[in-house]
């Protein structure tokens, strides 16, 4: 939780109390679903919860703006971004209903207003979104194709809508195959957050 508050010195007293209470509530659900890697527990707030808020160091979202959380797994990044801003509208999507279900009670414990949870895979979803974003789930390419009948084509945020990847390591070939059909950036993450466990990973907005 330190990590958190280090970096996000204005967040409100309900917000800090929604974020002390996550990792409890993800104990609690993971002694039934495995979310989140029993390992990985020691690292909760590293290593899923300020890795999901960084996004907020480059993207300038505006209210009323509506994010689709593309195979939100546990809940990451959707559940940290809602409560960072709950003046924008979440929906999360993913193929394994336990997840959704988890993803659900969580939102509920939290009271997180601003949060859809749907069980269903994003070739038969349908909707209107801002941005996509997505944590670990596909290659780039396959992103783009699942996700680009799924953006709205009107421009609320100073960013044009487009769909916004968290990805590590070597992505030469990613890029390789979405450079010829896609606009592209590529934002490091470790130039808005210096420590050593984001020396990789690396944030990918992609336009058509």
């Amino acid at each position: 939780m330190d990590e958190i508050l280090y970096y996000f010195k204005y967040l409100q007293p309900d917000q800090i109390t929604k974020f002390e209470k996550l990792k409890s509530l993800y104990e609690i659900y993971n002694a039934r679903v495995n979310l989140i890697s029993r390992k990985d527990m020691d690292a909760f707030y590293l290593h899923h919860v300020l890795h999901s808020l960084t996004i907020s160091a480059f993207v300038p979202w505006k209210p009323g703006c509506k994010i689709l959380d593309l195979g939100t797994g546990g809940g990451f990044p959707l559940i940290p971004l809602a409560i960072l801003y709950p003046e924008l509208e979440f929906t999360g999507i993913d193929g394994t209903g336990k997840k959704v279900k988890a993803v659900e009670w969580i939102s509920e414990e939290l009271n997180l207003r601003n949060v859809k949870a749907i069980h269903i895979r994003a070739e038969e979803f349908k909707g209107n979104f801002h941005f996509v974003v997505s944590r670990a789930v596909c290659s780039l390419a396959l992103l783009a194709q699942y996700s680009r009948h799924l953006l709205h084509n009107k421009y609320i945020c100073p960013l044009p809508n487009g769909i916004i990847a968290y990805k590590g390591g070597d992505l030469t070939s990613e890029i390789r195959e979405i450079q010829k059909q896609h606009y592209y950036e590529i934002w490091d993450i470790h130039t808005k957050f210096p420590n050593p466990y984001f020396e990789e990973k690396k944030l990918v907005y992609m336009q058509d």
